[in-house]
C-alpha cells in the first residue's frame, strides 16, 4: 500500500447556496461537521498533517479542528487551482504523491482514494482524477478518454455538445497528483475564463500538454463523491451516513428493527445481539453492551449501557449504567451519574450527578440528585433529594438496604445509615442511625363531627 506524502483539503468556500450563517464545512451529517469526516479520511491515507485550505470563517474551523491539521489561507476564493496555490508551500519541497480533496465530500472512503493512490503509482501516472458514474450526470463536467481509456479531458457541462451530454462518467473534485511535474504546471495555471477564476481542472489539460501521463480512476460507490452545496445535499448525505452506519452495525449482530429511524453516529459502539426499536438516537461516544433492548424513543449521549440493560423512553447523558438494569419509560439521566447493576429505575425519575447502587429500586416520581445511594436501597414514589440551599450544592448520602417511604425530603447534607427506614410523609434535616425509623411529620388529629359542624355554619351563612 502506497501512502500520500500530503493531503490538501479545499474547505475555504462561502456555500452561499447553503443560505447559512456558518461555514458549508461546518453543518453537520450524523452528528460530526462535514471537515471532520474529511480529516478523519486524510489522516488514514497520509502520515503527515493534512493541509486544510480556509477562507470564509476561518476562524470557525481553526477553532473546531484545533492541531490536528495544517492551515493556508485564501483570502479571496478565486477558485480551486488557486486554493491548492495558497497551500502549495507545505509541499513544494517534498516529492511524492498529494492528494486533493473537497472538504464537502463527507462520505468519500479512505479505501477509495488509497485506491485511486496505488492506481496513479501502479500506472506510473502523474495526475489521476477521479471519476463516478452518475444515472443524473447533469451539472458536472463529463469524462473523455482517449483510445487507451486515460483522459482526455474534462468538458463542463455549458461547454458539452449533445453528446458529450450523454456522457454519465463525471469528475468529482478529488485529484490524486505527482506533486513535480505538478507544479511545474500549476505555475502555468491562468485564469483566463468567464469567471475569472483558476480551475484545477485546467491543471490536468497542461500536465497533459507537457507530455504527462493523467489517468482516470472510478468509484465504484457514486454515492460517496457527492458534494455538499444545498441543505438539500445534506440530508441526502445524512441519509446515505446514516445508512453506511446502520449496516456496518447490523453486519456486527446488532439487530435495528427500524434503520430508517435510528440515529446511531459514527464513534457509537454496540454489542453484540442487542435490539434498537426505531426512534432511537445515540450520540457521541456512547458504547452499548451485548445483548440490550432499546425500546423506542430514547437519545444517549457519550454514555455507557451495561449488558442486558433495557431502557425505554428516556433520557442519557454522560453517565454510565450497569449491567440487567432497567431504565424508564420517561427516565432522566443527567451528567455525572453511575448506576449500578440490576437496578430499577423507573418512570419520571431525574437522575444527577449520583451513583446508585446495585439492586436498589428508584421506580417513580423520585429526584436523586448530587447523591450517593447504597445497595439494596428502596426509594418510594415522590422521594426528592433537597440538595440546593440557594447558594451552593450539597450531598445525600443513603447507606445500603435503607427503606425511604412515598414522599420523603432529604434535606442535604444529609446520611441515611444501613438498614434505616424513613415513614412517609417525612422530611429529613439529621442524620438517621444504623437500622432505626425516622419520623418526621405532623401528627394527625381526627376531629369527630368537624364536617356536619362546617356544613351547618356554611348554610346558615347563604340564608343570609
Amino acid at each position: 500500500m502506497s501512502k500520500c506524502a500530503v493531503v490538501v483539503i479545499l474547505a475555504a468556500g462561502e456555500g452561499t447556496r447553503m443560505k447559512s450563517k456558518k461555514p458549508k464545512v461546518m453543518h453537520k451529517v450524523c452528528g460530526y461537521p462535514i471537515i471532520e469526516y474529511v480529516v478523519r479520511t486524510a489522516a488514514e491515507i497520509s502520515e503527515s498533517l493534512p493541509v486544510t485550505v480556509v477562507g470564509h470563517k476561518a476562524e470557525e474551523i481553526r477553532q473546531y479542528l484545533g492541531q490536528r491539521v495544517r492551515y493556508a489561507y485564501q483570502s479571496q476564493q478565486l477558485g480551486t487551482g488557486h486554493a491548492v496555490m495558497i497551500a502549495q508551500p507545505f509541499f513544494e519541497k517534498i516529492d511524492g504523491y498529494a492528494v486533493v480533496v473537497a472538504g464537502d465530500t463527507p462520505l468519500i472512503r479512505s479505501c477509495t482514494l488509497q485506491q485511486m493512490i496505488n492506481y496513479a503509482y501502479e500506472g506510473r501516472y502523474d495526475a489521476v482524477t477521479l471519476s463516478a458514474v452518475l444515472d443524473d450526470p447533469t451539472g458536472y463536467g463529463r469524462i473523455i478518454r482517449n483510445e487507451a481509456g486515460d483522459l482526455e479531458r474534462v468538458v463542463e457541462q455549458k461547454d458539452a455538445t449533445e453528446e458529450q451530454r450523454r456522457i454519465k462518467e463525471v469528475n468529482v473534485s478529488a485529484y490524486c497528483f505527482n506533486i513535480q511535474p505538478f507544479l511545474s504546471s500549476l505555475a502555468k495555471l491562468d485564469n483566463n475564463n468567464a469567471q475569472g477564476e483558476y480551475y484545477l481542472t485546467d491543471v490536468l489539460h497542461i500536465m497533459k500538454e507537457q507530455g504527462n501521463k493523467v489517468g482516470v480512476f472510478t468509484a465504484g460507490d457514486p454515492d460517496e463523491v457527492l458534494g455538499i452545496n444545498t441543505r438539500v445535499h445534506l440530508a441526502e448525505a445524512e441519509q446515505k451516513m446514516r445508512q453506511r452506519i446502520n449496516r456496518r452495525h447490523m453486519e456486527e449482530g446488532v439487530t435495528l428493527i427500524d434503520p430508517n429511524n435510528t440515529y446511531i453516529e459514527p464513534d457509537v459502539v454496540i454489542g453484540c445481539d442487542t435490539i434498537i426499536y426505531p426512534g432511537n438516537v445515540l450520540e457521541g461516544k456512547t458504547i452499548i453492551g451485548e445483548e440490550c433492548i432499546l425500546y423506542p424513543n430514547s437519545r444517549m449521549v457519550n454514555s455507557v449501557i451495561g449488558d442486558r440493560t433495557q431502557v425505554q423512553a428516556s433520557v442519557i447523558l454522560d453517565s454510565e449504567i450497569g449491567k440487567e438494569t432497567t431504565v424508564g419509560p420517561y427516565a432522566y439521566i443527567r451528567p455525572g451519574s453511575n448506576i449500578g447493576d440490576r437496578v430499577r429505575i423507573g418512570d419520571f425519575v431525574e437522575i444527577k450527578n449520583a451513583s446508585i447502587g446495585d439492586c436498589s429500586k428508584i421506580s417513580h416520581l423520585t429526584y436523586v440528585g448530587d447523591g450517593s445511594v447504597g445497595k439494596d436501597v428502596n426509594l418510594g414514589c415522590g422521594v426528592v433529594f433537597v440538595n440546593y440551599d440557594g447558594v451552593r450544592k450539597h450531598r445525600i448520602v443513603v447507606e445500603d438496604k435503607a427503606f425511604i417511604g412515598c414522599n420523603v425530603n432529604l434535606v442535604a447534607p444529609v446520611t441515611v445509615r444501613e438498614g434505616a427506614y424513613i415513614a412517609a410523609g417525612s422530611t429529613i434535616t439529621e442524620e438517621v442511625p444504623k437500622d432505626s425509623l425516622a419520623i418526621a411529620r405532623a401528627r394527625q388529629e381526627n376531629k369527630e363531627g368537624w364536617v356536619e359542624k362546617w356544613r351547618m355554619k356554611k348554610k346558615g351563612e347563604g340564608d343570609r
